[in-house]
């Protein structure tokens, strides 16, 4: 019994931990300047518990978007899998959510790119997006190389890009949907016209 309450208390302090880092990032206008003894701080904890659970800052913010992703991956693969919905329109769909969460979660994700986390090919739920995006691509009449367009398309909402375009352009959420949705009917060229996810319940 002892055993188990021990359990409960460290998945209790993780999740206490997580919460504290996901609000300092969110808070803060310079993802760098949040670190370990802050987050540390804010949970209550020592900062040598953040690194023997995490391992190091980079460790900490990759459990953090693992937990964060996970709702996200869920509803994704879900709607991906539903019947009646054209090959193009998952395209849409999918790179629609994943640009959402960059746009929600750009402080974190940037400072997962401080962290040394940044390089898309190695991140845990890139080759996820990854393979729904080239199964979905795959269906789409005259796509020709799904693997590639894939990558290319996932490579337009980097968080760099997205933080660029939000917080230093000042360009609007919605706006920058739209454009995404726009540069995805040219990539994928002449189709049947498929909406804007930003626009279907909108009727």
């Amino acid at each position: 019994m002892a055993q188990r309450a021990e359990r409960a208390d460290a998945v209790r302090n993780r999740e206490t931990v997580l919460a504290a880092a996901d609000a300092l990032f969110a808070a803060s206008g310079s993802p760098k300047s949040v670190s370990m003894d802050d987050i540390a701080a804010a949970a209550g904890v020592g900062k040598g518990t953040l690194f023997r659970r995490f391992g190091d800052r980079a460790g900490l913010i990759g459990a953090l978007i693992a937990s964060r992703l996970e709702p996200l991956e869920r509803d994704v693969r879900k709607a991906q899998e539903a019947d009646g919905i054209p090959a193009r329109q998952r395209v849409k769909d999918l790179l629609d959510a994943c640009l959402r969460f960059k746009i929600e979660n750009r402080n974190l994700m940037s400072a997962a790119e401080d962290a040394g986390l940044s390089s898309p090919y190695q991140a845990a739920h890139y080759g996820a997006w990854h393979e729904l995006l080239r199964v979905a691509l795959a269906q789409v009449p005259g796509e020709r190389d799904a693997d590639f367009t894939a990558h290319a398309l996932l490579a337009v909402i980097r968080a760099d890009l997205v933080v660029h375009l939000i917080d230093e352009q000042k360009m609007a959420a919605e706006g920058l949907r739209a454009s995404l949705a726009a540069h995805i009917d040219h990539v994928l060229g002449p189709g049947s016209g498929s909406a804007w996810p930003g626009t279907r319940n909108q009727e």
